[in-house]
């Protein structure tokens, strides 16, 4: 369904300049108006989560006469995007009423005043029940409470392409036991079919948490033990091999040219290249990335519909460097719907939330993102277990996956830890050196709460 006024996107400009532009079906007053932030992709022609956005503002208008959706589409690479919301939030001026929020971020928005908890209505939501534990904790804050409703989560893999594995005689039913092996894979890759880029590992700083998450932590979360930070003595870890060994990994990616052009790789638009381009013009033969991918490709609102994607890649978990169990590694995130402590229609906002997760739209949802679905019942359902090549593998993963530590310093490692992996791509440090400059800087990220594990 097509909203009565065409949505307008927020720009830095006009943000910068505090000032909140939209439009969504119809006016109203501010009383009867709820407005609605959330992130679109920085691909213009990948409309995915705006038709749905849309979808369930009319469904909502249609069941709630005489109130608004107003939509605040912010299209901006995932870092800009999270500062454009918190400045939007900070002032009763621009806050919208609810917003969509990654998990990791939660803690810190928490912290700084910007979110409302959301027990209250939790308590009282017949539909709480159906979430899955680890979801809800994703939104939970240090105090207790839950400032989110999950609307999905992910995991992430190898994505491979069968084409050219073919044409460099590799299984199509490839299971890397190692590091290693993914290793030799690329360099076999790079030595029989030259013109294609081996592998793609997200690094550096613009791409943030694609790097850091899907990238790094895929890494140094199969080194073993607690690498990142010990939830026993509440310290982030500093010192380990694990975190050496992870930055090696991409030293060897980007030295022996087995990934993109560093150029390309640093450069903002290198997720919306490998989906738009490199994926489906098999310039890409692996590329370690997350189980949304599938709606990229879709024909109603896929950036580039690629009927053939299906049979042309594969799929295969990440190994643990060596192999150790559970031999294989994955990281889950996901995002929220969320109030902030500043929205002026915090009770409109709730009753969206509910409208957005109920049992069928979360549904509708997972089959047109690609997610992998937070609750019981959807699940369970035939259409979600159907509904996209892959999911049943994706969701699997959800075992053995790991979560980014849920706390307010989070956001500050994460960008420090980037840095680290720009200045290896780039080349202008070491991994050794790179780990060090990390170590020097952690306790004073973090207000001292560190802990040395060599």
């Amino acid at each position: 369904m097509r909203p009565t006024a065409p949505l307008t996107l927020l720009t830095a400009a006009i943000l910068a300049a505090g000032t909140l532009t939209a439009c969504g079906s119809g006016s109203g007053s501010d009383r009867d108006t709820v407005k609605v932030a959330f992130v679109k992709d920085t691909n213009g022609k990948v409309t995915v989560r705006d038709d749905y956005v849309r979808l369930m503002a009319r469904q909502f208008e249609r069941s709630h006469p005489g109130k608004k959706v107003r939509l605040i589409p912010v299209q901006a690479a995932e870092n800009d995007y999270y500062t454009k919301i918190q400045q939007m939030m900070r002032s009763p001026k621009t806050a919208p009423d609810l917003v969509y929020e990654d998990t990791f971020l939660i803690n810190s928005d928490i912290r700084a005043g910007l979110l409302r908890p959301l027990d209250g209505h939790l308590n009282a939501w017949d539909q709480w029940g159906q979430f899955e534990p680890a979801a809800k904790n994703a939104a939970k804050g240090p105090d207790g409470r839950t400032y989110g409703v999950p609307d999905g989560t992910d995991t992430r893999g190898l994505w491979f392409n069968k084409k050219i594995f073919r044409r460099a005689g590799l299984p199509a039913d490839w299971r890397p036991r190692t590091w290693d092996e993914v290793l030799d894979a690329a360099r076999t890759v790079k030595r029989k079919v030259p013109g294609v880029i081996p592998l793609n590992v997200f690094t550096g700083k613009s791409a943030g948490e694609a790097a850091v998450m899907q990238g790094f932590e895929m890494l140094l979360y199969g080194t073993g033990g607690q690498q990142l930070h010990d939830p026993v003595s509440g310290n982030w870890v500093t010192g380990t091999k694990g975190f050496r060994d992870s930055l090696a990994f991409l030293d060897t990616v980007y030295r022996e040219h087995l990934g993109p052009e560093v150029s390309d790789a640093l450069s903002p638009s290198i997720q919306t290249r490998v989906a738009a381009e490199l994926l489906p013009e098999e310039k890409l033969a692996i590329d370690l990335d997350g189980s949304w991918l599938g709606q990229q490709w879709q024909p109603a609102g896929g950036g580039r519909p690629w009927p053939a994607w299906s049979t042309t890649l594969g799929q295969a978990p990440f190994p643990t460097q060596h192999g150790a169990p559970p031999g294989t590694v994955s990281l889950a995130g996901g995002w929220t719907w969320s109030v902030p402590s500043r929205a002026r229609q915090p009770e409109l906002a709730w009753q969206l939330i509910e409208t957005f997760q109920s049992r069928s739209n979360a549904l509708e949802w997972c089959v047109r993102g690609a997610q992998i679905a937070v609750r019981k019942d959807v699940a369970a359902d035939p259409r979600y277990l159907s509904s996209v090549p892959g999911i049943g593998f994706f969701t699997g993963l959800v075992k053995v996956s790991r979560y980014r530590p849920a706390l307010p310093d989070y956001p500050k490692v994460s960008a420090a830890i980037g840095e680290a992996m720009e200045a290896v791509t780039a080349g202008e440090a070491t991994p050794r050196r790179a780990a060090a400059e990390y170590d020097g800087r952690l306790a004073s990220l973090t207000g001292g709460h560190v802990v040395a594990r060599p």
